[in-house]
């Protein structure tokens, strides 16, 4: 998956004695500690690919160069801002949780990331972009079922961010049609 940040892994949250049925839509007290930080910590892991995004979108924003490349390139920088977004907002709840936001994005880069794209196709960036937001989609869709009860904020936060995923992957879809 050459460029596109990876998912946040959810804990597993079967209880000892393999019961994944048990209990699975408590209400843990936000002072416990243990749930608090694995809410953190996926959050966390959440923000890391925010930072990959608006990395990948600037850089290829900034290679959609000439005048027949204009609107790729002004999609890329809206989408860039788009990801900025979200990463303040995963910013501003982690810290609403009490936690620190961490932008050590540790395995998350790939080689694509790193990687100076000059000479790639428009259509290799889109599908990038395209890839690295099914990616995002499906996180936000494992992340939204384990803060449903645990989190409710958390959980409308993690919709809306999906709703806005889709679109974007949508516009990006919509472009590399014939």
């Amino acid at each position: 998956m050459d460029g596109a940040a990876r998912a946040p892994q959810l804990p597993d949250t079967q209880p000892p004695g393999g019961n994944a049925m048990a209990d699975t839509h408590s209400q843990p007290s936000e002072t416990d500690p243990g749930e608090l930080g694995v809410r953190i910590t996926l959050l966390n892991a959440a923000l890391a690919t925010k930072v990959v995004c608006v990395r990948r979108y600037t850089r290829h924003a900034l290679l959609a160069g000439g005048a027949c490349h204009e609107a790729m390139k002004a999609a890329f920088g809206l989408h860039a801002r788009d990801e900025q977004d979200h990463a303040l907002r995963l910013v501003e709840r982690i810290q609403q949780l009490g936690g620190r936001p961490d932008f050590n994005l540790g395995g998350l880069m790939s080689s694509g990331d790193t990687q100076d794209n000059e000479g790639r196709t428009l259509v290799e960036l889109l599908r990038e972009n395209l890839e690295a937001e099914r990616v995002a989609i499906a996180s936000y869709r494992d992340l939204i079922p384990y803060f449903a009860e645990r989190d409710p904020t958390t959980r409308r936060l993690l919709e809306e961010l999906l709703d806005e995923e889709e679109a974007h992957a949508n516009a990006l879809h919509a472009l590399l049609k014939p």
